[in-house]
């Protein structure tokens, strides 16, 4: 599933090229999760006047309401001057005077979703549980550890939830808590302050460093310039069960957490 780095590095790739772009015509393929909420044609001759990114959604600004586009599972953006005639998994194109969006979803659980603004519904039900952005100013040190301490569940589980601090998906997550030596089992509400800003440190550093090196490619991930991501390739603990820890040379152990699996080091991440 493309996480916030991959999404962040999706944003990038095509941001600046579709700015200022009119919006010339809109194709449907099948159906997605939600309906777009609109008449495709009715977005004829709207402007993107900007792309931002909350969480895992993309926000396109038109000059008329907002597009909120999620990747779901599989998805994936393109966007070039023309493109190919659309095969079976590609649900939506967006044809602008600067080019072509495509979103290719083998899966289906991407979406495309017109509101009339991000403050109200739909994007307002879909944007007001998510937590922090992690990237920004706002990801605060001791409001982070106030609101472990109000958590009983497991610090991955926490994490992963979204609730806190949004887009810390399962590779990220456990390479976070290998970086800042903590078991991703232990009671987020047991984190003392010391311990969750070697967290949050860790947390900005492994996506910071995920949206430099492209994002992770574990199966068909691919900006929307066709470029693939190589994090996985510098991963810690992600994908390396049985393999010896690059720190202590224990194995990496694996473990089922929230029908995820969750890699970490015995040895480094003792509590």
């Amino acid at each position: 599933m493309p996480e916030l780095p991959e999404v962040e590095v999706t944003r990038r790739s095509f941001a600046d090229r579709i700015t200022g772009a009119r919006i010339l015509s809109v194709r449907l393929g099948r159906p997605l999760r939600w309906p777009l909420g609109r008449a495709p044609e009715s977005l004829h001759g709207l402007s993107v006047l900007k792309v931002r990114r909350r969480g895992k959604y993309l926000l396109l600004q038109l000059d008329e309401g907002v597009l909120l586009m999620h990747l779901g599972m599989s998805g994936s953006l393109v966007f070039r001057p023309e493109l190919p005639v659309p095969g079976p998994h590609d649900h939506f194109d967006l044809v602008t005077s600067q080019g072509v969006l495509r979103l290719h979803d083998p899966r289906r659980f991407g979406a495309v979703v017109w509101s009339a603004g991000a403050d109200v519904d739909p994007a307002h039900k879909l944007l007001s549980t998510l937590g922090t952005e992690p990237l920004d100013d706002g990801f605060d040190p001791a409001a982070f550890h106030a609101g472990l301490k109000l958590r009983r569940a497991p610090i991955k589980q926490v994490l992963l939830a979204g609730d806190l601090v949004v887009g810390v998906g399962n590779i990220y997550a456990s390479e976070a808590l290998f970086m800042a030596g903590i078991r991703p089992t232990v009671r987020a509400c047991r984190l003392s302050r010391p311990r969750a800003d070697r967290l949050h440190a860790a947390i900005r550093e492994v996506l910071c460093r995920a949206v430099e090196r492209g994002g992770s490619t574990l199966r068909d991930f691919s900006s929307a310039t066709g470029e693939s991501g190589h994090f996985q390739l510098e991963a810690a603990v992600y994908g390396r069960a049985g393999q010896p820890c690059l720190r202590c040379g224990a194995p990496i152990r694996q473990i089922r957490q929230g029908q995820r699996s969750t890699f970490f080091c015995a040895q480094c991440q003792r509590g």
